[in-house]
């Protein structure tokens, strides 16, 4: 990838979590602090996985590891109360590049998405209460639609609204599953590793892979100067 068609860039789609915010070690903080709380082994084996999918697939890898007879409501719902209690006052950590990476997009025309796992009430939310969200031309959350990552559909339902095809868009990932959907979609993923590192496979379906945001800019700003898309 990336040789023969990155001569235009029409879009960069972004994920939230673990792209813009650095949520998803908070996520399992709240996982493990619950889990210690009632016995529960094994929990961070069990969130990886789940990094990057919806809350029904997110349910369905709980209960495959733990069993029918796992609280699984019960559990995500102290998770939750946990998680906003740490987050309602001061909001969620921003990731290190993030505005000087959507400043130079928006200076540079390229507009740019959201394509999140996490369900769009919260994820405009969250967007919001950062002062991120007006960057956004469309904003996706995983409940818009039934199949989750890594299957392609949220990110050809966003290439749709933005009115974009997807070989000339972008797709910036933290997860395994988040570049699977978007290599499926047709797209070039960029990977930004979070709590995943790059695998084989991740650098295979990548069309690079960078250590953060910053990277990315510095990365985009080199093919603009090439003149590999316009």
């Amino acid at each position: 990838m990336g040789t023969g068609m990155d001569r235009h860039m029409q879009a960069v789609i972004f994920d939230m979590d673990g792209v813009i915010f650095d949520s998803e070690r908070l996520v399992l903080d709240c996982w493990e602090e619950v889990a210690v709380k009632y016995g529960f082994q094994g929990i961070r084996e069990v969130f990886l996985p789940c990094i990057g999918t919806n809350a029904v697939k997110t349910k369905e890898i709980v209960m495959n590891y733990y069993g029918s007879g796992f609280p699984y409501e019960e559990f995500r719902q102290e998770a939750s109360v946990l998680f906003h209690e740490r987050t309602d006052q001061i909001g969620l950590p921003i990731k290190k590049g993030v505005r000087e990476l959507l400043d130079y997009l928006k200076n540079r025309g390229i507009p740019t998405a959201v394509a999140s796992s996490t369900r769009l009430e919260a994820v405009a939310s969250e967007l919001r209460q950062a002062g991120l969200y007006e960057y956004f031309k469309v904003v996706m959350g995983g409940d818009q639609l039934k199949r989750s990552k890594p299957e392609p559909d949220i990110y050809l339902m966003t290439c749709d609204k933005m009115g974009v095809s997807p070989q000339l868009a972008y797709a910036i990932e933290d997860s395994y599953n988040g570049i699977r959907s978007s290599y499926s979609a047709g797209m070039k993923p960029i990977m930004v590793p979070d709590m995943l590192p790059a695998t084989d496979e991740m650098r295979e379906k990548s069309i690079v892979v960078l250590e953060n945001l910053l990277m990315v800019k510095d990365y985009l700003e080199e093919m603009d100067r090439r003149g590999d898309f316009s």
